[in-house]
């Protein structure tokens, strides 16, 4: 079975707003992934088989990534560089790949 898929549409975007303001989310995200980073054994540990969101480097934890989302966001409003993540109820060896379809040449 053959899919198509939407033409892939690649813009230089050279608005200085919006260039500044990506620039912001980034420098937000990095932040808050570097916590992450700082106090990931302590996380993980803790909150197996939960959702977790970091925002304005602090931590909060739900069952679902939305109830997550929704704290930080009470909490943080202004930080749009939030960091989402679900944490496996085990710790298990996980393979990280992308299937892809063999084809007959």
């Amino acid at each position: 079975m053959i899919r198509e898929c939407d033409p892939i549409v690649m813009e230089e975007v050279t608005d200085p707003a919006e260039l500044a303001e990506a620039r912001a989310q980034r420098e937000q995200f990095d932040r808050n992934s570097a916590w992450l980073q700082t106090h990931a054994s302590e996380v993980y540990s803790k909150h197996r088989g939960k959702c977790i969101c970091i925002a304005g480097e602090e931590l909060f934890v739900a069952d679902t990534a939305r109830e997550a989302v929704a704290q930080a966001t009470a909490a943080h409003p202004d930080d749009k560089g939030r960091f989402v993540h679900y944490i496996p109820k085990q710790k298990l060896p996980r393979i990280y790949a992308h299937p892809r379809r063999v084809v007959r040449v």
